[in-house]
């Protein structure tokens, strides 16, 4: 059996140095750490948040100023452009008569050759079932006027079909 043994200490006199560990001074509490006040880099942040949405909706949803676009051409008189017969594909014609809507700033009414040119080359040589479409005829009368709109450097508004019979 193994034995036991203890050493007990003799008291400790007043003023005597102790061999062993000083005991420990009480040491200071930690300060609690202050908050730091984060509100002014929250707002900050805040701000420049609301000042892109913003910059970003001025930009992206505003409508273009009435001034800054030009006014719309106001309509003028319109110039009738005698009927031509046009040679379609396999031996049939197209008889086409034209009017121009020209702006009311033309003084003098343009002449009619270049538009009678641009509706021979765009109509000319197509099956009759092609210009005979409601849909092909509109597609056709929608790219005549833009070639006269071309042509006739604004001059011309619009152009109407006054004629057109297929055989």
């Amino acid at each position: 059996m193994p034995v036991e043994q203890r050493v007990i200490g003799a008291p400790q006199k007043i003023g005597a140095r102790s061999a062993g560990p000083a005991p420990a001074a009480a040491e200071p509490e930690p300060e609690p750490q202050k908050r730091r006040r984060r509100w002014p880099v929250l707002v900050l942040v805040l701000v420049a948040l609301v000042a892109a949405g913003a910059a970003a909706a001025w930009f992206f949803l505003r409508t273009p100023d009435a001034e800054a676009a030009p006014p719309a051409p106001e309509p003028g008189a319109v110039l009738q452009v005698d009927p031509v017969s046009l040679n379609l594909a396999d031996g049939h014609y197209l008889r086409l008569g034209l009017g121009l809507q020209l702006t009311a700033d033309v003084e003098e009414p343009p002449d009619p050759a270049r538009a009678l040119d641009l509706a021979i080359a765009l109509f000319s040589g197509r099956p009759v079932q092609e210009v005979s479409d409601p849909a092909t005829r509109d597609q056709l009368k929608s790219e005549l006027a833009e070639q006269l709109q071309e042509a006739y450097e604004g001059e011309v508004l619009d152009v109407y079909l006054t004629q057109y019979v297929t055989q």
